[in-house]
């Protein structure tokens, strides 16, 4: 029995001991999928700029996953966050409610002085950019002005208010609309018009941060467990 005791002794010892819990500010569109690839972690979902702008003001944030690249790299730049890195990709979704009472086929309708109810991303979010940049890529950039125009601050939202027919058509990520076929029919955009969509990751560098719990996020969500689970999410992969 001693000798049973003492080899679970040193199983033990060699264990690698658990990862720490870590505080992680992350653009709503992961709120999903996130916590099933780093379980265990304290999450706060919301857009990236809005996150961004917590951790300039000292939000204990240990590592942050920006829904584009620019909020990521600004928090690099001032020295606040480790070098970003790709970690999943996206595409933009055009959408109505399921009944589609607007009667919208196309996207090309959305041009028109039609009186139709969309909703956007806020300017300064990057659904909100990625939007205007999809308009823009269809040769339609006045859309937004057209119509009358909901903008949110996070993904969510704005799948929240087509789905409830507050919305005749918005605009979302391709992730959002398979999470929700159920209530939003979608419109065909050529590919030709989709943004790059990058997701970026990095750690926080302020005092009392959990670097190393940080770095475990990170490196589940670069794992094969995680980048399946991101595929089986439908996010896109960046090369590994």
């Amino acid at each position: 029995m001693l000798r049973v005791a003492l080899l679970a002794l040193a199983v033990l010892a060699l264990a690698p001991a658990a990862a720490s819990a870590a505080t992680v500010y992350a653009a709503s569109s992961l709120s999903k999928v996130l916590p099933a690839i780093a379980p265990g972690n304290t999450f706060s979902f919301a857009g990236s700029d809005t996150l961004e702008f917590q951790i300039e003001q000292g939000a204990p944030a240990d590592v942050f996953l920006s829904a584009a690249p620019l909020y990521a790299e600004r928090l690099h730049d001032k020295g606040l966050c480790t070098t970003p890195v790709v970690f999943a990709l996206n595409t933009l979704t055009v959408v109505t409610p399921a009944s589609n009472p607007a009667g919208i086929t196309r996207v090309q309708q959305l041009d028109r002085p039609g009186g139709y109810r969309i909703a956007v991303g806020g300017k300064n979010v990057p659904l909100g950019i990625y939007t205007r940049t999809l308009f823009g890529k269809l040769g339609q950039p006045r859309t937004i002005q057209k119509n009358t125009v909901s903008q949110y601050q996070k993904a969510s939202d704005v799948v929240t208010a087509v789905a409830l027919g507050s919305a005749d058509a918005g605009v979302v990520y391709t992730t959002d609309w398979y999470a929700n076929t159920s209530k939003l029919l979608p419109l065909a955009v050529p590919d030709s018009a989709q943004p790059l969509i990058r997701y970026m990751a990095c750690v926080v560098t302020r005092p009392g941060a959990d670097t190393a719990g940080a770095r475990a996020v990170i490196s589940r969500l670069l794992s094969i467990n995680g980048r399946l689970a991101l595929f089986k999410a439908h996010f896109g992969l960046p090369p590994k």
